[in-house]
């Protein structure tokens, strides 16, 4: 489903906010249902979250999200996403091959494990439309209780009936730079 600015995540999750972003006076992290995305160009992600009191909260930063109450607490913007939005457009889908699936992430300079949530693919912008500059952004729920949400090209999948994961694998791999037509 193609969104503009806002929409839907491909489905609601039940997280935990840190109020430091919410309150005045922060309380730690408190309960919420992640329901959507906000997308600006030269801007990190905007999660929508719905809060206990019933309040909706949007343009939370993707930092502000944990997966427990007490999540690893050395956690900035720059562990949390690498690349800030393209544009506006984007579509949000939840790649049923990738569901739950274990992966590796690099962030802010450091692997991480964790396990696939889903993913947004930017549309209409200027980046996009070339092929060397085209990736989807994958979300990730961290082990240490984190959100992380990396390009393709930092998130390496472990599907136990398919791959041997080696890291220096997947070394080598080229960049596509071509657009293909049939006509």
């Amino acid at each position: 489903m193609l969104n503009t600015y806002a929409g839907n995540l491909p489905r609601h999750l039940y997280v935990w906010v840190d109020s430091r972003f919410t309150h005045k006076e922060s309380v730690g992290f408190i309960p919420a249902v992640w329901f959507g995305l906000c997308s600006y160009p030269g801007r990190a992600w905007g999660c929508t979250v719905m809060l206990e009191s019933g309040a909706v909260y949007r343009n939370l930063p993707p930092h502000g999200i944990g997966f427990r109450a007490n999540p690893v607490k050395r956690w900035g913007i720059g562990d949390a996403q690498t690349w800030d939005c393209y544009g506006y457009g984007f579509s949000a889908l939840e790649y049923e091959y990738l569901r739950s699936l274990d992966c590796t992430c690099t962030s802010g300079g450091r692997r991480h494990k964790g396990k696939y949530l889903f993913t947004v693919a930017p549309v209409g912008d200027g980046f996009s439309a070339y092929p060397e500059q085209s990736k989807e952004f994958m979300f990730v729920k961290l082990y240490n209780g984190r959100l992380t949400i990396q390009p393709t090209n930092h998130v390496v999948f472990e599907e136990k009936s398919f791959t041997r994961f080696d890291i220096n694998s997947i070394k080598g791999l080229k960049r596509q730079d071509e657009v293909w037509s049939s006509e």
